[in-house]
């Protein structure tokens, strides 16, 4: 049975507990409960690690896809921008807060121009539409030359 990575950035492990009027006060695995046997979670606070977590899940031939929520690292590291060009799996970018309504050190996602798509402040609905595209056969390597400049607003 092919599975989906949910791969969650800084802070995530806090979900339901911080900033609940922004985040919501529901766990993302409670949230995902009905899915949990087609889905791996993993979450770390560590750049490094959600690096390595990509890189294996490239070589999991069960994973055919990757939902991924970087969490604050999405808007300052090239390192996992790099590191989601480098695999061939889908990888869709999930944010629970609209980044582009947020403070403006927020509105830029540099791992955007790399992912297979992005959705933005649907709360934990996000996940679940990630999920369902993966599985539908959403993700082809639509973007991913990197070419374009990173989503940005003023």
């Amino acid at each position: 049975m092919s599975k989906i990575l949910i791969l969650n950035g800084p802070n995530l492990n806090l979900q339901g507990k911080r900033e609940p009027e922004i985040y919501g006060r529901e766990t993302i695995e409670g949230y995902l409960q009905n899915e949990a046997e087609t889905l791996i979670f993993q979450q770390s606070n560590i750049e490094g690690e959600l690096i390595n977590f990509l890189h294996a899940a490239e070589e999991n031939t069960e994973i055919s896809g990757v939902v991924f929520n970087a969490g604050g690292y999405s808007h300052t590291s090239i390192a996992l921008a790099d590191a989601v060009k480098a695999i061939s799996k889908p990888v869709i970018l999930v944010h629970i807060s609209n980044i582009y309504a947020r403070e403006i050190e927020r509105r830029t996602d540099l791992l955007s121009a790399y992912a297979a798509g992005q959705i933005v402040g649907l709360g934990l609905m996000g996940y679940k539409l990630a999920i369902r595209a993966i599985f539908s056969g959403f993700g082809d390597r639509v973007s991913g030359d990197g070419d374009q400049e990173p989503q940005t607003t003023d």
